[in-house]
């Protein structure tokens, strides 16, 4: 996942969140990567998890039932 290719970013409450979405997502054997959240959104020095527009569905679903997740923006 690089180079000009549009991917989606979601945002959580705090790093412990990310955390969990990581475990959930590798379990679920869905591409993500743990990336800085880009200053464009926020100043923030936190983090987020990056994916390939197609796989948003797939993301929420794995995610639903567990963790709460804050907003999702695709870039």
């Amino acid at each position: 996942m690089s180079g000009d290719k549009t991917y989606c970013v979601a945002l959580f409450d705090s790093v412990s969140h990310v955390m969990k979405a990581e475990k959930l997502l590798k379990e679920a054997d869905i591409p993500y990567k743990i990336i800085p959240v880009p200053r464009s959104i926020s100043a923030d020095c936190g983090v987020c998890v990056r994916f390939l527009p197609e796989q948003k569905e797939t993301v929420m679903e794995a995610l639903r039932l567990h963790i709460h997740v804050r907003e999702i923006r695709e870039l």
